[in-house]
């Protein structure tokens, strides 16, 4: 997947591809990815189960038209009508699923992972790998799959700011999720590396000035419409 593909024209004023601004000096980017259009129609969506729908609708109304001894001309028509219908309901839901895969871009370096969503109005959450406590991670076909993120616990992020980013039935606690991602093993291989490293750093700053002060180690999280790439989690 070429990240290029969405460098639209809304993101033309992005400093850097899919973020809000550069990157700090030392911290370097592991993998830019956005979710498979067809994964999204079929796991967010249920395209397939839209089509089985559509189609015992239409297989009821033929049924039920020959049972009732309707005219040939006026069953056709209804079945047209029909047909066209559904169709038009599932190329919406389509264009909705490719608009979400062609606006969404994820991108995870040595330091965080940063989620750039959002359709008609566009956010970028900065989440520090310092801030994620766990990851998981669910393979379908194709190697493509989902990593869901578990924040700390003073980190909470509205789930309808990030659907259909979020972690489905998490709705107490939202957890953000890179959706449908291809060749998710090897993403989740590098988050984990990353994350790994980092957390070692983490506690070992912890532990040190722990020694030496008892006020708090972080500022606490907040999540503001402002920018910023400083080690706290935002929406941009």
């Amino acid at each position: 997947m070429n990240p290029n593909l969405h460098s639209s024209p809304e993101h033309e004023f992005e400093a850097q591809l899919g973020l809000p601004e550069k990157l700090p000096k030392g911290e370097s980017i592991l993998w830019q990815g956005a979710p498979d259009f067809k994964a999204v129609a079929l796991r967010v969506f249920h395209m397939r189960a839209l089509v089985i729908y559509f189609g015992i609708l239409l297989a009821y109304r033929l049924f039920s038209g020959i049972y009732d001894g309707d005219a040939f001309a006026s069953l056709a028509m209804s079945m047209v009508w029909m047909s066209v219908l559904s169709a038009m309901c599932l190329g919406l839901v389509a264009y909705f699923a490719y608009l979400i895969s062609s606006t969404t871009l994820y991108t995870l370096t040595d330091r965080r992972i940063v989620m750039r969503i959002g359709i008609v109005l566009g956010m970028t959450f900065n989440l520090p790998l310092s801030k994620i406590q766990s990851a998981g991670l669910n393979v379908g076909k194709n190697g493509i799959g989902d990593i869901p993120l578990k924040l700390d616990v003073q980190t909470k992020i509205a789930v309808f700011h990030l659907w259909p980013h979020a972690k489905p039935g998490a709705w107490a606690n939202p957890e953000p999720m890179l959706r449908c991602i291809p060749d998710s093993q090897r993403v989740a291989s590098l988050l984990s590396d990353a994350w790994s490293e980092v957390n070692q750093v983490e506690l070992a700053e912890q532990t040190m000035r722990s020694a030496k002060s008892d006020t708090l180690l972080y500022p606490e999280v907040q999540v503001s419409r402002t920018s910023g790439l400083n080690g706290e989690i935002k929406a941009a």
